[in-house]
């Protein structure tokens, strides 16, 4: 042990020299001004913006990045993100916009007339700056970031300022009014010929084109009203998170106009106050938001632009992006576009992956780096997906698949999915209250949580439902889906369209990212109807195998301001389908666990083995086992065993046949000279290794709980697998590694698995074990179970009955008596528990696999035929249908339960041992496992149930065992119980709930 000890204390030197010794990140201090700037249509406003400048570290010239913030914060918002890139060696500036913060000004909504002089003023500063690399004089190397708020500024200044040089916008707008006022509906109206023309091409931002179609947005859209109040109310922030906490005091009482409207130009808050009565936009409204819209512009930009934005965005859904790039990509500028786990609608964020694409844009095209390759820095197309949960850390795994060119919101290909539904009718109640919830804007997806769809309700009466069938494969919707729909009524209908995955009928039907698509459709006069093609959300979204789609169209949203009047039409499907754009071309990430994942606590085994293995003397050298439980496999390595004890010490078992007392409560363990080792800690812990070095172990708490407290079967014929893993515990091993020992245990060359079928299936003869503080947990217990028979139990809490069940699957080793398991004493790893099946205290499974995924990895880690298993039969028990190819982390607790009961009756064991398993069912599954288990019964195998629900225990169990504080109480047929207790006073016959509260002595 003297290397032992001398190898840890080299490596704890090395790693704190290494600590003390490695570089740690250059320090950077921010420098805090006020610079003046004049902006306003007749350059005849002066505006004092706070700013802080973060000079490079090493005070070398160094190009320069602008830090814009979003809306409702300031220059504080982007510190952090200004530090990380001064340490990467940038000058980097923040502000806060006019109207913001401490600096001066009204809000104009990033005007070229205001904030985008403003920001030319503060480029023509940093060119001033010693500490700037320049291009030419006055022309200063430089880049802008932002979002939201701060995105938009990117796009408009890098459009009116040629000396922008790369620009990393995020959740952003193309289109102010349209992200306002959208419409997601294209209507085909009468040309000059009287002939309907085609719908024309719709863009990112709603604007329709092509002759005899109808504008997308603008005049004609549907008014956001929530995210409007929030966007024009006193300049509060657009994050989710903010719009929660607390907000910074302002500097003094607020006026009458701030109240009004906040800090916003007077204009801006008087078109705002007349849009906001009526809910219509007017001329002057839309003029106005598009004069602040990138996409009017956009065809200027000539910086190389990284597009940025939120899969969970009611307010600048993925859509404005899309426009964006389009706009930009056709001057001939480098566009890439990153669709991401976050939003103005909550999600993760990816503040790390955001925070390190946006630096290698930059280390690109600011600082040349990777100039001589042909290709961008960052992908044309990236798209974050839910890749599961790591097994290790339990963290949520984002994978980010990329594809070489952007494809549109149309997709590379299209998936048809037929829709069926009849025409319905549909109105919109008076007020329009009460109104349906698609998402919450602002905090949707903190209700709902960062991974789900948020919060949706369709009220009855306001919406009409058409259903697609259960899909045969699944189907991965990248960009945005078409429907066309027929309305029919009279004038001007608003509706709300959302596409729904609907998994089946036990779960809530999924809103993917929370998103609706408001249409407006215009009913000509005396026509009585009129069809218009939806462009639904822009989502990434996957349906599972026997998902379904539905379509639902609504009167009413909370978000949005709907007509006051009452109105009734009747909506249907104009083409009985809806039209799924798929992206064949971005990479699969893949999704299997990472080798490390395994190789890494393998490696420590064997390290662990060899460190001890030199660490012996020569003379106690001899083969042994290695138990390696907290990997969840049983692992072999020729080292002693060494015996764990709660108080920290280890218990080395030498081959002399010497005892060593256990640490916590003085018991001797024998080590047989043999070479067969057996230690049972006061804790519940059980080990066996044998001199074949084969060894299964379990580890638990109290009176013995094993490893997994979930699942437990194991195997004759394998090598001593326990897997633990998340709550599944597979038993206790398969004993002797499937050997001549491991199956002919009396010494005849006989196999004890074929001499077990005329055994008794369970014989308990003065069993006993104490907890470690000498209570009795099971008190001489002594019973025996035969074919056929279908055993409850029973007993209050803290009567043995778990304790018991352990000891019966070999968890953990009694301190007396014995247990025989049709005729074979049970031990840890014995072969003979292979013929038990069980599940005890709970269902234990991967959550991010499926429930068949589940079961097909336990069977493999028993090592026994995959045709042994009977699958079939027992996946019929837990009547899972389509779920079973759903992850369980989606199954409620019955489903759970279902799946667990089913693992257990893998390979049909001939003793199943149930603990509480009809927990969570509700009463058809109750009765129908009550069937299963008397028709298990009957077919020659044993059933033992442990139970509270003694009136199920009644009508399912042939015989009971009765147990209070570890003793047996009573066991005999259910029948003769009853027949020996009274007849009670209202005439009927006794139950069995007044018969075990007699003997338990707790009758009332």
């Amino acid at each position: 042990m003297k290397r032992v000890a001398a190898l840890v204390a080299a490596l704890a030197l090395i790693g704190v020299t290494t600590w003390l010794v490695w570089p740690s990140a250059p320090e950077v201090r921010g420098q805090d001004q006020r610079i003046t700037v004049v902006d306003g249509p007749a350059d005849d406003q002066r505006v004092e913006l706070d700013t802080t400048f973060f000079p490079p570290p090493d005070g070398a010239k160094a190009p320069a990045v602008m830090l814009a913030h979003g809306f409702g914060g300031s220059k504080q918002s982007m510190r952090d993100q200004a530090v990380r890139l001064a340490q990467q060696g940038y000058a980097v500036l923040t502000w806060s916009a006019r109207g913001f913060g401490r600096s001066t000004g009204q809000i104009a909504l990033n005007s070229p007339d205001y904030e985008v002089k403003d920001v030319k003023q503060l480029i023509d500063w940093l060119a001033k700056r010693p500490e700037v690399q320049l291009d030419a004089s006055g022309d200063p190397r430089v880049g802008i970031a932002g979002g939201s708020y701060g995105g938009a500024i990117a796009l408009m200044t890098a459009a009116h300022d040629q000396r922008v040089d790369a620009i990393v916008p995020q959740i952003t707008w193309s289109d102010l009014a349209d992200a306002l006022f959208p419409n997601a509906a294209t209507q085909a109206v009468a040309t000059g010929t009287g002939t309907a023309a085609e719908p024309g091409t719709q863009t990112g931002a709603g604007t329709q084109t092509g002759a005899g179609t109808q504008t997308g947005a603008g005049t004609s859209g549907v008014f956001k009203r929530m995210w409007a109040g929030i966007f024009f109310g006193q300049g509060v922030s657009l994050d989710a998170t903010s719009l929660l906490g607390r907000r910074e005091a302002a500097a003094g009482p607020v006026t009458e106009e701030q109240a009004r409207c906040g800090r916003f130009l007077p204009a801006i808050c008087d078109i705002y106050q007349e849009v906001a009565e009526d809910g219509r936009a007017t001329p002057e409204a839309v003029a106005l938001l598009r004069r602040s819209s990138p996409i009017t512009v956009a065809g200027q930009i000539k910086a190389p632009t990284l597009l940025i934005q939120g899969q969970r965005d009611s307010l600048f859904p993925l859509g404005h992006a899309d426009a964006n790039a389009k706009a930009i990509a056709a001057a001939g500028t480098p566009v890439s576009l990153a669709w991401f786990d976050g939003g103005h609608d909550g999600g993760n964020g990816e503040a790390d992956w955001l925070f390190d694409q946006s630096a290698a844009w930059f280390a690109h095209y600011l600082k040349g780096e990777g100039s001589g390759q042909a290709a961008p820095p960052v992908s044309a197309f990236t798209v974050t997906r839910d890749g599961g949960r790591d097994p290790g850390t339990r963290q949520r795994i984002r994978l980010h698949p990329e594809a070489g060119s952007y494809p549109g919101l149309a997709g590379t290909g299209t998936a048809t999915v037929a829709l069926n539904g009849p025409e319905q009718n549909i109105v919109n109640p008076p007020g329009g209250a009460p109104a349906s919830i698609s998402t919450v804007p602002g905090i949707g997806g903190l209700l709902g949580g960062q991974n789900s769809g948020g919060v949706s309700i369709d009220m009855p009466g306001q919406s009409a439902t058409f259903e697609s069938g259960p899909l045969t494969a699944p189907l991965q919707l990248t960009g945005s889906p078409a429907v066309k729909i027929k309305v029919t009524g009279k004038g001007e209908a608003t509706l709300f369209a959302k596409l729904y995955d609907v998994a089946d009928d036990t779960q809530l039907p999924t809103l993917p990212a929370g998103l609706v698509a408001p249409v407006r459709v215009t009913i000509p006069e005396g026509a009585g109807s009129a069809e218009a093609t939806v462009s639904l959300p822009a989502v990434d979204h996957r349906f599972a195998v026997g998902h379904r789609l539905r379509l639902v169209v609504t009167t009413t949203d909370m978000g949005f301001a709907t007509p006051a009047q009452p109105a009734a039409y009747r909506v249907s499907l104009a083409s009985p389908a809806v039209s799924v754009p798929t992206v064949g071309t971005l990479a699969a990430a893949p999704t299997g666990v990472a080798w490390w994942v395994w190789a890494m606590p393998l490696s420590a085994v064997v390290i662990a083995a060899i460190l001890l293995a030199t660490g012996r003397t020569t003379s106690r050298r001899r083969p042994a086992a290695a138990t390696a439980g907290a990997a969840g496999q049983g692992l072999t390595a020729n080292a002693p065993l060494l015996a764990p004890s709660t108080d920290g010490t280890a218990h080395l078992h030498s081959a002399n046949g010497a005892v060593h007392e256990d640490a916590i409560s003085g018991t001797a363990h024998d080590v047989a000279a043999d070479g067969t080792t057996q230690e049972v800690a006061p804790d519940g812990t059980a080990q066996e290794v044998a001199a074949n070095g084969s060894a299964g172990s379990g580890s638990g708490d109290g009176a013995g709980s094993d490893s997994g407290d979930g699942i437990g079967r194991s195997s004759g014929d394998g090598a001593g697998i326990t897997v633990g893993s998340v709550g599944t515990g597979f038993g206790a091993g398969g004993g002797g590694g499937g050997g001549a020992d491991a199956l002919d245990r009396n010494g005849d060359g006989v196999s004890s698995e074929s001499l077990g079928g005329a055994g008794v299936p369970l014989e308990i003869s003065g069993l006993t074990k104490a907890y470690r503080n000498g209570e009795l947990a099971v008190d001489d217990l002594s019973f025996r179970v035969e074919r056929g028979q279908v055993l409850g139990l029973l007993g209050p809490n803290g009567a043995g009955k778990t304790t018991t069940m352990r000891m019966m699957m070999g968890l953990i080793r009694p301190d007396a008596g014995e247990i025989r398991i049709f005729g074979e004493p049970v031990t840890p790893g014995a072969p003979v528990l292979s013929r038990l099946g069980s599940f005890v205290e709970g269902p234990g499974f991967l959550p991010h696999l499926s429930g068949r995924d589940n079961i097909e990895l336990y069977w493999a880690a028993t090592g026994r035929p995959v045709a042994d298993a009977r699958f079939d039969e027992a996946l019929e028990i837990a009547n899972l249908g389509k779920a079973l190819e759903r992850a369980v982390r989606t199954y409620s607790q019955g489903m759970r339960q279902r799946l667990a009961i089913a693992q257990a009756m893998l390979g049909l064991p001939d003793l199943l041992v149930l603990d509480e398993p009809t927990n969570g069912l509700d009463p058809p599954q109750i009765r129908e496992m009550r069937e299963v288990l008397k028709r298990y019964a009957r077919d020659g195998r044993t059933v033992i149930v442990s139970s509270h629900m003694l009136a199920e225990v009644e009508q399912t169990c042939s015989h009971v065992v009765v147990m209070r504080r570890g003793r047996l109480v009573s066991t005999g047929p259910v029948s003769r119980l009853l027949s020996s207790a009274a007849t009670v006073a209202n005439g009927h016959g006794p139950r069995l709930e007044d018969v075990f509260l007699d003997l338990i002595g707790d009758k009332a």
